[in-house]
């Protein structure tokens, strides 16, 4: 496989991959741990600052509760702060050393502002996608300019590039529906 190929699908894959991290953050009526696993909780008087799946152990106790377990019971109440100052709008309800996050329905008007933040995130990436491929076709028209590739070398290069942006195109689409499905389940 040609280097500027094998580098854009890489790419192209990588940007995948922070999309589906990115819309994992999304809310939908289901619990789910990667909902606050990667908030930031300010803990030990504000001198760290650790990821929560960093500092306790996140699961789920059927369809609508998260179930957070401490690694170290006096990070507790930092926790909870980092639960109720996140944009996700949850109450956390501390039992003993462990806090439960139960996941409320959405309301209609959650569920547009949702769906417009992920039209918002696919587009971004699709904009990536593009420049990406956009920069691998500038040093295929480099190559063929300094004669490092022939005409024939040239087409098949841009058109393997058109080929691998398409089908990344399609997997996008693919899952932004599904995310939106899932937002609008009741």
């Amino acid at each position: 496989m040609d280097p500027i190929i094998s580098i854009f699908n890489s790419s192209c894959q990588s940007i995948i991959l922070r999309l589906k991290d990115d819309l994992k953050t999304i809310r939908t009526s289901r619990a789910s741990g990667s909902l606050v696993e990667n908030l930031i909780v300010e803990t030990y008087g504000g001198q760290t600052k650790l990821k929560l799946m960093e500092l306790a152990t996140i699961t789920t106790s059927g369809p609508s509760i998260i179930t957070i377990s401490p690694f170290d019971p006096s990070t507790t109440q930092d926790i909870e702060k980092a639960i109720l100052k996140s944009p996700l709008g949850l109450s956390p309800q501390v039992q003993g050393q462990k806090i439960n996050v139960n996941i409320p329905a959405l309301s209609q008007e959650q569920r547009e502002k949702f769906l417009k933040l992920i039209g918002q995130k696919i587009e971004e990436k699709r904009v990536s996608v593009r420049n990406a491929r956009d920069n691998e076709r500038k040093k295929i028209k480099l190559s063929f300019e300094n004669k490092e590739l022939t005409e024939d070398q040239k087409f098949r290069l841009e058109k393997e590039i058109d080929n691998i942006n398409e089908k990344i195109m399609e997997e996008i689409q693919s899952i932004k529906q599904n995310k939106e499905k899932e937002i609008m389940e009741v």
